[in-house]
C-alpha cells in the first residue's frame, strides 16, 4: 500500500468527521493519522491533514473524487513517507530538545518540523517557498505544497526559542567539550581530538563504507597510513593541522564522526574543511553540527573562507555546507570540485 498526505476543509459540526472516515473507508482506504493544520475559516471549516493508506489497486484520484462527492473539499494530495507517521506533538518536543542542546541546529529543526527543505534564496523558485525570521536569523524553506499559518506559527516559535537561547548562552571556548543532542534524541560528545585518539579514529575509518571514505578522502582507501592518521588528530599530532573535532558516543567508547580544519595551500585567509561520519550515524544532523562547529572555529581564528573538496558526482558536501548555513560557490579543478564559502564575521 502507498501512503498519501491529504488536506481537506472540514466543517466544524457534529458527524462531519465521522462522515469523512466513512467515506475514506468505503473508498477502500485507511486513515492512519489526522490533525489540524489550519485556522477556522469564516464558515467554521478547518484544514485537516490526513495520512491515508491507499491500496495499489486504487487510484488516489478516486479517493479525492469520493471525498469531494461527500461535500468535503480536498485541497492537497501528495505522496507521503512512513517516517511522517510520528505524532506531531512528540516530533515538535524532540526538535525543541535538539534546539535547546544546539541552538545552531534551529534551521534544520524548522525544516524537519515543516516537512520542508532548506533552500538557497538565490536558486530559482520551485514549489512553495517561505522566509522565516527570528532575531538575526533568516531561513528559507520550500516544499511542493502550501504552508499553513498554523504550521508557520509553530516554526516561528521554534526559531524564536533558538534566538532566546543564543542570547542567554554564556561565551564559551570552541575547543571545550560539548554534549550534542541529535535529531533522533541520541547524544554525542564533541571534543578536540588529540594524539591519544589514534585508535578511535582508525576504528572509525575502518567501520565507514567505501562510499563514505571516498566522499571524505576522494578515495576509498580501507586503511590509513601513520602520517595520514596523525594529520587527522589535529595540531598536537600534526604541525600542519589547524583543528580536529571528534564526536564520540556518550560513554566515550567509540568515535562516530570527525571534522578537520587544515590550511588551504597558497590561499591566505582560507582553510579546508572535511567531515567523516560513520554510516550508522548519518542522517541525524551530526555531520551538519560538526561542520558548523569547525566553521565557528575558522571564523574565530580570523579566517575569511572555508573550502571543501568533492568528486564531481558527489553533492554531499555541497548539501552539508548549505545545511550548516554556508553558501558555497563551486569550481571544477581537474577531477575535483572545489567549494568555497565566505565565513561570517564573529560577533564581539
Amino acid at each position: 500500500m502507498a501512503l498519501w498526505r491529504m488536506h481537506v476543509e472540514l466543517e466544524d459540526r457534529p458527524g462531519r468527521l465521522g462522515g469523512l472516515a466513512t467515506t475514506v473507508g468505503e473508498a477502500g482506504c485507511n486513515i492512519l493519522s489526522l490533525h489540524v493544520v489550519g485556522e477556522p475559516t469564516d464558515d467554521g471549516a478547518v484544514t485537516d491533514e490526513l495520512l491515508v493508506q491507499v491500496p495499489e489497486r486504487i487510484e488516489p484520484t478516486a479517493l479525492v473524487d469520493a471525498v469531494e462527492a461527500a461535500g468535503i473539499p480536498c485541497t492537497l494530495l501528495v505522496r507521503a513517507d512512513a517516517t511522517e507517521l510520528s505524532d506531531p506533538a512528540t516530533t515538535a518536543l524532540a526538535l525543541a530538545r535538539m534546539v535547546v542542546a544546539d541552538p545552531g541546529s534551529a534551521p534544520s529543526a524548522v525544516a524537519t518540523m515543516l516537512r520542508a527543505r532548506l533552500i538557497d534564496p538565490a536558486a530559482p523558485p520551485s514549489g512553495h517557498v517561505h522566509t522565516l525570521r527570528g532575531g538575526t536569523q533568516q531561513i528559507h524553506v520550500g516544499r511542493p505544497w502550501p504552508f499553513t499559518a498554523t504550521e508557520l506559527s509553530r516554526a516561528a516559535a521554534l526559531l524564536e526559542l533558538a534566538t532566546q537561547l543564543a542570547m542567554r548562552a554564556p561565551v564559551r571556548s570552541l575547543g571545550a567539550d560539548r554534549t550534542l543532542q541529535l535529531r533522533d534524541g541520541s547524544e554525542v560528545r564533541l571534543r578536540t581530538a588529540d594524539p591519544g585518539d589514534g585508535p578511535l579514529v582508525a576504528a572509525l575509518h575502518a567501520r565507514c563504507s567505501p562510499a563514505s571514505r571516498r566522499s571524505r578522502y576522494l578515495n576509498p582507501a580501507p586503511r590509513l597510513q601513520p602520517d595520514e592518521l596523525a594529520a587527522l588528530l589535529g595540531p598536537s599530532a600534526s604541525p600542519t593541522a589547524l583543528q580536529a573535532v571528534l564526536a564520540v558516543t556518550a560513554d566515550g567508547g567509540s568515535a562516530v564522526g570527525i571534522a578537520n580544519l587544515d590550511p588551504e595551500p597558497d590561499v591566505s585567509g582560507a582553510a579546508r574543511a572535511a567531515v567523516l561520519v560513520e554510516d550508522g550515524w548519518q542522517g541525524r544532523g551530526l555531520g551538519t553540527a560538526l561542520l558548523r562547529h569547525i566553521a565557528e572555529v575558522a571564523a574565530e581564528r580570523g579566517l575569511d573562507e572555508l573550502v571543501g573538496c568533492a568528486r564531481p558526482d558527489d553533492v554531499g558536501i555541497t548539501r552539508l555546507m548549505r545545511r550548516a548555513g554556508l553558501r558555497p560557490a563551486a569550481e571544477i579543478l581537474g577531477t575535483e570540485v572545489r567549494l568555497r564559502a565566505a565565513l561570517p564575521t564573529p560577533v564581539g
